[in-house]
């Protein structure tokens, strides 16, 4: 499916154009604002081809998508006529104080996720460098990497401001520009002409150094965001233009400066000592703690809510909270490699594989825990063990990170103490891979087709459904399907063929449950209950309906061999789109065990798959 065409199937089932106040995205998912969650398909969503989950939390509908995250995003807003300066977040919607101020720190922040951790990385780099003597600190080109790792932290007040003005609906570079006046050189001079105090009007004023800060400018643009509402309902239309920011920049600047500023630097400050408070107490406990809560809040997507107190202790010197949560990630990234060595079922061995990768040099992990952890729930345990024994371990040695990066190999460089950060994490990884191994990771035992169970002395079969293949042609494995999605199994089990005869028939007695408009995939229900999904080609959605011809309809009574749809091999090949077409059992969960036939080729109507439940 085309990053078109499922903008459009997702934006379609949060409830249309109409139900969205606004949509940002952070690294792997789409973060909606409803108007009415109610209207929202979630079921219907979590089915949907290249959505791995879907999830409600903080007063937002999270749409899970994985690494093409930004691809879907910028499509979203193209087929919702999304204008980022212009959300109407007037709008009022339910939920709690707490869900709605974490509903702003989040969306605010996951702009800027992709920058922040990119420059953190630069800095991990920069760190490893010099460590290696590869780089002296005192050359010039130290200095303009580092300018260039720095920014983005330096500057932040503005950026931030940005973000939180489109959050809150109000002009963005006006709340840019608040940001930028409390870095403005004429400002920052005095606090070293001055020294810590001036005046406005004759009114004290406490000067403080705002760069690197968060809390101000969260607390000036949120009241900016309202007088932006109150001026623009009480100043003629014709002189709003120029009016309503001139108003805005002469009230909010001052008050900034006056009070919004300290009151900020001083609740960081309180929120700063509590929280080193706590580390000094019990650095184990602190550790254990956030090292197996993470995983949880991460699943419910509120983990971004932390971003600003990490910052807040990063610009004060260090913060232990990175160093204590990348015990989580290492423990989810053992998960993977555990699976990854006890499994024989090639496929499965294929996803866990491929999710090391984005684990290990990225910190990105949303991949296993919807992919492996959350379909083998009693691995959600082992996470949980790993996370309190590398957070312990990580506390303990008051571990602490020293620039902000999403925690992962490659950003090893910015932790200190260096070596036993090291070991925390070795100890993470390992804990959870040698619980995976030693005591698996399925949720209950996988019977064989013929195997009996004696129950309460009875002996009762396991149920067996056939399933037949729609197609006659070479048989594949969901690992060689060149579309992430299927390979992953993210949608489900199953197996790909490589057709030969350009038509499809029904491989069970059922109804059609989906007939896409284009023609390229079709999604029967069986009598049993199995749910199939066949999508012919890939990325063939783009051909819009050229050269398939389904001959049924949504709702249809089909039975085994009834024909679904032709299709022209050689005409879609031409086009530049391969044929090899999944066949998916996306109600996979229901099934203990899904059998494949052993063949390298397959005529329609023959056995292909055997589902026991």
């Amino acid at each position: 499916m085309s990053y078109q065409s499922l903008a459009k199937e997702i934006v379609q089932m949060v409830g249309g154009e109409q139900n969205i106040i606004n949509v940002v995205h952070c690294a792997t998912r789409l973060r909606f604002k409803l108007k009415d969650q109610s209207q929202a398909e979630k079921k219907k969503l979590e089915n949907l081809d290249g959505v791995l989950s879907v999830v409600e939390n903080s007063g937002q509908f999270q749409v899970v998508i994985g690494s093409h995250v930004s691809e879907v995003y910028q499509e979203v807003i193209k087929v919702a006529n999304i204008n980022s300066e212009s959300n109407d977040l007037s709008v009022k919607t339910k939920g709690k104080v707490v869900a709605k101020i974490f509903d702003v720190i989040s969306g605010s922040f996951s702009p800027l996720l992709g920058a922040l951790a990119g420059a953190g990385m630069l800095r991990a780099l920069l760190t490893l460098l010099t460590m290696t003597g590869v780089l002296s600190t005192e050359s010039g080109t130290y200095t303009i990497l580092l300018a260039a790792g720095n920014a983005i932290f330096f500057f932040l007040p503005i950026f931030l401001g940005i973000t939180i003005a489109s959050k809150l609906g109000a002009n963005p570079y006006v709340g840019g520009m608040i940001g930028a006046a409390l870095l403005d050189p004429n400002f920052t001079g005095l606090l070293q002409n001055n020294g810590n105090i001036t005046d406005f009007l004759g009114i004290p004023v406490v000067l403080m150094n705002y760069s690197f800060s968060v809390f101000p400018i969260f607390i000036a643009v949120s009241i900016y965001a309202v007088l932006d509402r109150f001026l623009k309902k009480t100043i003629h239309k014709d002189l709003q233009m120029f009016l309503v920011p001139m108003l805005s920049l002469i009230i909010i600047v001052p008050l900034t400066a006056i009070a919004f500023g300290p009151i900020g630097v001083y609740v960081a400050s309180s929120i700063g000592v509590f929280i080193n408070f706590l580390y000094s107490e019990s650095g184990i406990l602190t550790g254990a703690i956030m090292g197996s809560g993470w995983t949880f809040l991460t699943l419910f997507g509120v983990h971004t809510g932390f971003t600003p107190f990490i910052l807040e202790n990063l610009a004060n010197g260090g913060d232990p909270l990175l160093a204590l949560v990348s015990a989580a990630v290492f423990a989810q990234i053992g998960l993977a490699f555990g699976i990854f060595l006890k499994t024989k079922d090639k496929k499965l061995k294929a996803l866990a594989g491929s999710t090391l990768l984005p684990g290990l040099l990225s910190g990105i992990t949303e991949p296993i825990l919807y992919g492996l952890m959350l379909r083998y729930k009693r691995t959600i345990l082992y996470v949980a063990i790993a996370g309190v024994v590398g957070g312990g371990i990580s506390g303990l040695v008051g571990a602490r990170a020293l620039a902000y990066a999403f925690p992962s190999a490659l950003s090893i460089p910015i932790y200190s103490p260096f070596v036993p950060y090291i070991i925390a994490m070795l100890s993470a990884f390992t804990v959870t891979t040698i619980l995976t191994v030693v005591f698996g990771y399925e949720d209950k035992k996988k019977l064989g087709v013929e195997e009996n169970v004696v129950e309460a002395g009875q002996t009762t079969i396991n149920k067996q459904e056939a399933i037949v293949s729609p197609l006659t042609g070479v048989i594949k494995s969901l690992a060689e399907v060149a579309d992430p999605v299927f390979a992953s199994e993210a949608m489900g089990k199953g197996i790909a063929i490589e057709p030969t005869i350009g038509k499809a028939v029904s491989p069970v007695n059922g109804k059609v449950t989906t007939v896409f408009p284009t023609g390229h995939a079709i999604g029967i229900t069986s009598n049993e209950g199995a749910e199939i999904l066949i999508h012919i080609g890939i990325n063939t959605v783009q051909l819009e309906g050229k050269y398939y011809s389904p001959v049924v309809k949504q709702g249809d009574r089909v039975s085994q061999g009834d024909l679904l749809v032709t299709f022209d091999i050689e005409k879609i090949k031409e086009a530049g789109y391969p044929v090899t077409t999944p066949i998916i059992i996306t109600n996979t969960d229901r099934y203990t065990e899904i059998i494949e036939m052993k063949k390298e080729a397959v005529q329609e109507k023959e056995g292909l798959l055997t589902l026991v439940s």
